[in-house]
């Protein structure tokens, strides 16, 4: 599998967070673990062929840590968290970015990255990518991290 960062560019996507850093990056990992790692996750993740299927590792979140479908290739507390998988179809990673905003405030950035090989995976990139599935799933998790980070 291929590292992030040799990966397509696919999209990105932000939010701004009215919370600091710190409470953001806590407010991320439990996210990320939480809706990544949701009921029938594993199931899914072995049906596509993942690499990763059983959460496992270190908590919270940090190299060595995996959850279905990914595994973290890389954290920098409380700067970056980088999540990286692959499956039959695509190998994918997903990259949050936390930059400060000024006045308590949190920007964090997801972007995608993945290589769909073959027919098939041009398949599934029509199934996830062009069909806004993916969209919808990445601004749900950066939505979710918000509240979790502006209610602690």
């Amino acid at each position: 599998m291929a590292k992030t960062d040799q990966l397509t560019r696919i999209d990105e996507h932000s939010i701004l967070v009215a919370a600091t850093r710190d409470r953001t990056w806590k407010g991320l990992l439990e996210t990320t673990e939480r809706s990544v790692g949701a009921a029938g996750a594993s199931r899914y993740a072995r049906l596509l062929g993942c690499e990763d299927v059983e959460a496992g590792g270190p908590r919270p979140l940090a190299p060595g840590s995996t959850i279905p479908g990914f595994h973290v290739e890389s954290a920098s507390e409380p700067a970056e968290l980088a999540l990286a998988g692959g499956h039959r179809f695509s190998d994918y990673g997903l990259i949050f970015r936390l930059e400060e905003a000024g006045e308590g405030r949190t920007r964090v950035r997801a972007e995608t990255r993945a290589d769909f090989p073959g027919l098939r995976g041009q398949a599934y990139k029509t199934l996830v990518i062009r069909s806004r599935g993916h969209v919808l799933a990445v601004r749900r998790i950066l939505s979710a991290t918000r509240r979790r980070a502006e209610r602690s």
